[in-house]
């Protein structure tokens, strides 16, 4: 991969070629070539921002090698315009683009970019490398771009659909500005798309096609988000409508769009968004809400027995002693989903889903569980209370086991005058019962007993 095309001198830049349209996906020849055009992330790239300043200063001045616009990761989901706007970016700033994709390239790869690049650098020439999907390389791949990154004989500008403080490596990522890019609104897609259609130098505008407006923004809807899918989606339309009347309405956006665009990754960030949202609006009583974060994940393709782990974790640890048969509907739940399977299965996890948005909540069992594990982290191991201790042998009794033990069945009350803590511990209480559905009774219970037993002291 070499960073000049062939004359000692001559940049590669994002449009130093002429642009021909056959066999080009319309996403590829609508993609915005400068700021003016860029479409979205006015709070990165509004008049007066200051990522657009740092762009279009560097781009009027000359500027030191090195100097300006810092190396930077961009964060969003899909179809958004990380490409893009790195490639203005290069365009802008008058730099060498090397776009580099981090599933397809390796070691090898690496080292020749760099040494490219260093030989670039030496002619006072600055170089852009564009590293898409930067999350799927390794720490050691991530460690190669370091020196070159501090050096700066590289500007290095990743993409990324996932959290980088989890998949890029502290150092490196310590070198760059992180800058989130957000999805784009349907109404911007549906503008985007309209465009499309009507641009005769790069889009559609030369099959002379109609479209209503409620089929572009159908469109735009099921992309979520994701404006290359939207782009993805119009081509197909156009071709079904190019075999009839030209004219793209509901119906036929309708059957362009063969599968909702989910922004889902089982193993990604939004896998963990979704069920944190399922979790919290299960929490927060919302049945509507919960719902729809288990629908969304159900069309995702989420494994139904993950879905069905989480849901039990739910009944333990919000719903609890406030409603103890909750446990029990979501364990049946879970059978239910291994003996039908989904699709069919997937009801009676919405049927538990509901029915913990609608129990009594309590978080008292969790809690106390949890300071008991602090306190066993913080204390030392308490030996057993002699008392407490079986005293199978001779030598055991004669040690004091058991002694002093008071068997709970043989008293009137079934509770006996004994401390079940270690000495240090006594009088420590980490259970605290809330007045909510059954576990009202139980903390009635719970005051009754030591009553009882402060009688008997």
């Amino acid at each position: 991969m070499s960073l000049f095309d062939g004359e000692m001198g001559g940049l590669l830049h994002p449009a130093a070629a002429q642009h021909k349209t056959a066999g080009i996906p319309l996403a590829e020849r609508m993609r915005p070539r400068t700021l003016d055009d860029y479409v979205g992330q006015e709070h990165l790239l509004g008049p007066g921002k200051p990522l657009r300043v740092q762009i279009e200063r560097e781009g009027q001045g000359t500027g030191e090698l090195g100097a300006g616009l810092s190396s930077m990761i961009f964060w969003g989901p899909p179809g958004v315009g990380k490409t893009t706007l790195a490639k203005i970016i290069a365009e802008t700033t008058r730099s060498n683009f090397v776009e580099f994709s981090a599933v397809l390239s390796g070691m090898k790869e690496i080292k020749q970019v760099m040494a490219d690049a260093a030989r670039a650098a030496e002619m006072n020439a600055r170089t852009i490398l564009f590293v898409d999907e930067i999350h799927r390389f390794n720490k050691a791949q991530q460690d190669a771009f370091l020196p070159h990154v501090e050096r700066g004989s590289i500007r290095l500008i990743g993409a990324t659909t996932e959290n980088p403080s989890f998949e890029i490596i502290s150092a490196l990522l310590s070198r760059c500005r992180v800058y989130v890019l957000q999805a784009l609104s349907e109404d911007r897609i549906a503008q985007l798309l309209r465009k499309a259609l009507e641009d005769k130098e790069r889009g559609l505008g030369k099959m002379n096609l109609t479209a209503d407006d409620e089929a572009l923004r159908l469109v735009a809807s099921y992309s979520s988000g994701d404006c290359r899918a939207a782009y993805n989606t119009l081509e197909v339309a156009t071709q079904l409508a190019a075999e009839g009347a030209k004219h793209i309405n509901k119906a036929l956006a309708t059957e362009a769009v063969q599968q909702r665009v989910l922004i889902y990754d089982k193993s990604g960030e939004e896998h963990y968004n979704l069920i944190s949202a399922l979790h919290k609006s299960v929490r927060n009583s919302d049945p509507d809400a919960a719902l729809y974060w288990l629908a969304r994940m159900f069309a995702a393709g989420e494994d139904p027995l993950y879905l069905a782990r989480r849901v039990v974790r739910m009944a333990v640890e919000d719903i609890g002693l406030a409603a103890p048969e909750a446990l029990n509907l979501c364990l049946s739940a879970k059978e239910t989903i291994d003996f039908l399977g989904s699709p069919e299965g997937d009801l009676a996890l919405a049927e538990a889903v509901v029915y913990l948005c609608l129990a009594p909540k309590s978080n008292s069992v969790y809690t106390a569980y949890g300071a008991v594990q602090a306190e066993i982290e913080q204390t030392r191991q308490e030996p057993v209370p002699l008392h407490l201790r079986n005293a199978p042998t001779r030598l055991m009794k004669d040690l004091g086991y058991a002694k002093g033990y008071r068997y709970a069945h043989d008293e009137e009350d079934k509770i006996a005058d004994m401390d079940c803590l270690p000495e240090s511990l006594r009088g420590h209480t980490y259970y605290h019962p809330t007045q909510e559905g059954r576990e009202k009774l139980l903390a009635q219970r719970l005051e009754e007993i030591r009553r009882i037993r402060a009688s008997k002291r």
